[in-house]
């Protein structure tokens, strides 16, 4: 999935506001971190006690809900390119595209490299959301459908909730987890009954995803509280280009390769829509309306992501989809209701 926003402009940041951001204080709807004029690319960060230009809750909102979409379309696009790719030709591939393309839009930008405090944190966006995540989701869509992972990676609200709570120390309400854990639980169920009641071999990378996900998640969006998103992922990824192409080299002699068109958009959506654009949204949106809040709405995520394996891979889903998606929905709205 994606790195990092970093500022495209020289960012001033008001003393209070820097002291709660290193202190790792949660961003609350309506909060962004010191800017600068936000231009280009560049984008506000959220941070604390101050508005940014133009960007509220609602428009925080609507951004994560359109990286919710763009990574909804994330597995059906790394099942199109196991069509004709290895895992590993997969994995390497995408970061490498993406890396290329973040790169491109630094050097374009004149973008300054990060202060050596936020690399610590960029270095786990890069573990997680980079390698990690679409690492273990390649493998295990080898046993995996698409459905049935898309549910298991329902989790991953929680998960990064969690976390963010405990790196973070953010307090979110009572109602706020009732809710969260009613979706995580219904997920489970689901994910239970269409793998017969006990956990795959797929299912346990699954899970793997979800706990190094959420890291990269959570230290994703307090970063982006005041470095622009899109540089939080650019600079993640950039990081990782060097091991990644070397990675890729050796996957492509290793593994067979059948540039088919569905391998070529798969991997093509994967680089440029889920790892850089999907993550630069996520991020920025998480910046305005927090952490735990926005990465609730990822519950919809697995239900678009259901949509998907039907018209694009033809695959067929049990009845008990519609009410996973109507409990889910119900936990959503409760979630974003509830005050962090």
């Amino acid at each position: 999935m994606r790195a990092q926003d970093s500022a495209i402009e020289t960012v001033t940041v008001a003393a209070g506001s820097e002291t709660a951001a290193v202190a790792g204080q949660p961003p609350t709807a309506g909060q962004t971190a010191a800017t600068g004029p936000a231009t280009g690319l560049a984008g506000p960060a959220a941070g604390a006690g101050q508005t940014p230009h133009g960007t509220h809750a609602a428009g925080g909102t609507l951004l994560a809900a359109l990286a919710v979409a763009a990574f909804s379309l994330t597995f059906p696009a790394t099942a199109w390119a196991l069509e004709g790719l290895g895992p590993w030709t997969v994995t390497t591939s995408r970061i490498v595209l993406a890396a290329l393309i973040a790169g491109a839009c630094l050097l374009a930008r004149r973008v300054p490299v990060p202060h050596r405090r936020h690399w610590a944190g960029l270095l786990v966006v890069a573990a997680g959301v980079v390698v990690g995540f679409p690492l273990l989701t390649t493998l295990a869509l080898q046993t995996s459908t698409t459905s049935h992972a898309a549910v298991v990676v329902g989790l991953l609200p929680l998960t990064t909730a969690a976390y963010s709570a405990i790196r973070t120390g953010s307090r979110p309400s009572p109602t706020f987890w009732a809710a969260a854990l009613a979706g995580a639980a219904v997920v489970i169920v689901f994910a239970l009954l269409q793998s017969g009641g006990a956990p795959t071999t797929g299912d346990l990378y699954l899970f793997g995803a979800l706990l190094i996900c959420a890291a990269g998640y959570a230290e994703g969006g307090r970063l982006a509280r005041h470095l622009p998103g899109w540089q939080v992922i650019g600079w993640a990824l950039v990081a990782c280009f060097p091991a990644a192409l070397a990675g890729a080299v050796f996957a492509v002699l290793a593994e067979p390769v059948d540039l088919t068109g569905h391998a070529v958009a798969g991997i093509l959506w994967l680089a440029a829509g889920s790892q850089f654009l999907g993550l630069l949204i996520w991020y920025r949106g998480m910046a305005a309306i927090g952490v735990t809040r926005a990465s609730q709405l990822q519950l919809a995520q697995p239900l678009l992501t259901l949509v998907w394996s039907v018209l694009l891979l033809g695959e067929h889903l049990t009845p008990a989809a519609p009410l996973t998606a109507a409990a889910v929905l119900v936990c959503i709205a409760v979630t974003q209701r509830a005050r962090s």
